[in-house]
């Protein structure tokens, strides 16, 4: 995979590739793939998550992994929220159980910058996690990405 985006995902942004940016977004993070995942970051993307700083592609890799070594059967839903120029914010939730079988609905919000060819160079992100009963899950889909036909955060009311 080479660093540059599809020339309809580069700022400045539409509606259309706003919706088509966090999707994609969305996608990789389902894979639990931190190598991918880290690519669509510039090797030195600065982010916050919570109260940890990643500089660079090595250090999300090493974040990710961790994350997802911990969060296990994660699921993801993002949620365009506002747009403009080479920004983007995005909410989102995301459901994990931890190796003691609790599980958890994580939600939260992002900004995102992008550099010129569309591949992001900051992300700020505020997340809060809630404990539910596993009756409770939302994101029931096979491992993996999330099928076209499944609710959105919206439909879902969440």
């Amino acid at each position: 995979m080479d660093d540059k985006a599809p020339a309809s995902l580069v700022p400045p942004f539409t509606h259309e590739t706003a919706i088509a940016k966090v999707r994609k977004a969305e996608d990789g993070w389902n894979s639990r793939d931190p190598e991918r995942v880290s690519l669509a970051y510039t090797p030195e993307s600065k982010w916050r998550n919570r109260s940890e700083f990643a500089n660079g592609r090595a250090e999300i890799v090493a974040f990710l992994t961790r994350k997802w070594q911990h969060e296990l059967d994660y699921r993801l839903i993002k949620e365009l929220w506002a747009f403009d120029g080479n920004r983007i914010a995005v909410r989102f939730a995301a459901e994990w159980h931890d190796d003691s079988g609790n599980w958890y609905r994580s939600f939260g919000n992002e900004n995102w910058q992008f550099d010129a060819d569309g591949i992001m160079e900051r992300r700020y992100a505020c997340i809060n996690d809630f404990p539910i009963k596993p009756e409770d899950r939302l994101f029931l889909w096979p491992q993996g990405r999330r099928p076209d036909d499944h609710p959105g955060l919206s439909d879902l009311d969440l």
